[in-house]
């Protein structure tokens, strides 16, 4: 088999964000662009990482959005050529992002490509992403990402060899040339996987009683593990899961698991014959959703922040978790309602910038065990992303063990720990240009600050937020400014690094609650004159356009 070698020229902007190189499909369909950057992945790991891909093992799959099916093919081809000995592929070449995770670790495999925009839009006009995760079954660390960015800038060819399409719909063995080539179900390997770590029994039981779950799956690729998962191993009711056939465009719908883009599972969630719990999950199934029985204009969403709070106090109730929790981890927007529980468990918590590679480090030194962001994303100690079925299971597990329903315990929670009321305001698709004067404009004034007023809030503190890994002592600075005020709530502003588009501004409102009788209150009502002053300090309206967010979660 001639191994070919195709001349490129540099694709400017192939820098990864927070998880992967995310652009629109029709940039990745442009001639040579997945090449390049594929091509730069293998060419960039001697270096960062001490060792190539030749005769390594690598774990290949995606979400299956638009493009997937053809992009799984070009990087067969690149990895025969790149000299790869052994590549596992997910059946039709589908994985979602925790079960490429699970399959990279419990297989030891070298590292893994992974084809998923996540939770952005997919279809002819939606967004593609290409992401390597390492050994650890982990995101590729910054030095990794930094070296691959590097080699984009000059990379002059890429290699491939002459071969047709691979039929990928069957498991079992096959070759390309010297590359030995495995094709595997998953979701199997990742539901065996969640036997081990909850307690199906009385998962069963939870089921068989008659409670009712409603998950939604928005299309995507979680579909096939909720049915397997829910309705196969422990017994619900088919059409627990719903939405669950992946489609390449996620039938037209954004596949974000919030209030604005899972309005019908918060409807089904307030209706009068509602189920019990509700769940979602998104493109590539590493965030969740978790909704309880409730009625309001907020719906019944359990906040990711209260969530993860949550599942650390109630760890010791699953089996994953029965000796207790080393250590947690939040990133630095996420609400600190999670310090509080872990202050009462006297263990560890860290807070580190977004991104999931940030946790990665924590997990493999041992001092975490459970970590999470406010954007949906929870996962511990199995799996190095963040994961979205897992999380919904974990919750499924509570309630089986208290014998309570969610909003029980979430109320239960707040007399206990306090409320730390939390929102996002997202700014999508701003001008790159206004953006960035916006974030500059409040790092220019970050020492003069403190002591002044906003609105009714009185600043003591603002900072840029630089993180130093406890591990090994690398530095990430610039990764959002922070302010906060004498009453001890909290504003954040920072720059999304998952969008395709312009940029993301993202504004993180805190306030806590100690007082029981006030905990009730919508978030947004509580939070109404924070949201004034975060918009006033930061001058959003007058440098951006914008009078209100785009989204708000």
């Amino acid at each position: 088999m001639d191994i070919l070698s195709v001349p490129v020229t540099p694709f400017a902007g192939q820098r990864p964000g927070t998880s992967g190189l995310r652009k629109k499909v029709a940039v990745f369909r442009e001639p040579g662009y997945l090449e390049a950057f594929a091509q730069s992945i293998f060419d960039a790991l001697p270096e960062a990482v001490g060792s190539g891909v030749a005769g390594k093992t690598l774990v290949l799959g995606g979400d299956g959005r638009f493009f997937n099916d053809q992009a799984i093919q070009t990087i067969i081809r690149m990895a025969a050529a790149n000299g790869v000995g052994r590549l596992i592929v997910g059946r039709d070449g589908l994985l979602s992002t925790p079960a490429a995770s699970v399959v990279i670790r419990d297989r030891d495999a070298f590292g893994g490509v992974i084809l998923s925009a996540s939770h952005n839009p997919g279809g002819p006009d939606g967004d593609f992403g290409i992401k390597y995760n390492a050994a650890n079954g982990g995101p590729a660390p910054e030095r990794v990402t930094e070296a691959i960015y590097r080699r984009t800038e000059t990379i002059g060819a890429y290699r491939t060899v002459e071969a047709g399409d691979l039929p990928l719909g069957r498991v079992g063995l096959t070759r390309l040339g010297a590359m030995e080539i495995a094709i595997i179900d998953p979701v199997a390997e990742y539901a065996a996987l969640m036997e081990r770590l909850f307690d199906f029994d009385r998962l069963r039981d939870l089921f068989r009683g008659g409670f009712r779950l409603r998950f939604d799956a928005m299309n995507a690729i979680t579909g096939p593990y909720a049915r397997e998962i829910f309705e196969r191993r422990l017994g619900a009711p088919a059409g627990t899961a719903v939405k669950a056939d992946p489609l390449p465009d996620f039938g037209g719908l954004h596949p974000d698991p919030n209030p604005t883009h899972a309005a019908d599972l918060i409807a089904a969630l307030a209706a009068p014959d509602a189920p019990d719990f509700g769940a979602a999950s998104d493109g590539d199934g590493d965030r969740n959703m978790v909704v309880c029985r409730a009625k309001g204009t907020e719906g019944g969403m359990i906040g990711p922040s209260d969530s993860l709070a949550i599942l650390a106090a109630n760890a010791r109730l699953i089996p994953q978790f029965e000796k207790g929790l080393p250590g947690v981890a939040r990133s630095m927007p996420t609400s600190r309602a999670v310090d509080r529980v872990a202050a009462k468990l006297g263990i560890e918590c860290f807070e580190t910038p977004t991104g999931w590679k940030f946790f990665g480090n924590l997990l493999d030194a041992g001092r975490i065990a459970l970590c999470g962001e406010e954007s949906a994303g929870t996962g511990a100690n199995h799996v190095r992303e963040k994961d979205g079925v897992w999380a919904v299971l974990f919750w499924l597990n509570i309630l089986a063990v208290r014998g309570e329903p969610a909003a029980a315990v979430v109320a239960d929670h707040w007399i206990r720990y306090g409320r730390d009321f939390y929102v996002r305001h997202d700014y999508e698709e701003l001008e790159s240009e206004l953006a960035n004067r916006l974030i500059a404009g409040l790092r220019d004034r970050l020492s003069s600050l403190p002591g002044t007023r906003v609105g009714e809030f009185e600043i003591s503190e603002a900072d840029d937020f630089a993180y130093v890994d406890p591990v090994d002592g690398s530095t990430s600075a610039h990764q959002g400014v922070r302010v906060g005020f004498t009453n001890g709530a909290r504003i954040v502003y920072r720059l999304s690094g998952t969008g395709t588009e312009g940029a993301t501004l993202r504004v993180y409102l805190e306030r806590f609650e100690a007082d029981a009788a006030q905990q009730g209150l919508a978030a947004s009502v509580a939070l109404a004159p924070l949201a004034a002053a975060g918009a006033a300090l930061a001058d959003i309206e007058n440098i951006t356009g914008r009078k209100q967010p785009s989204v708000v979660v």
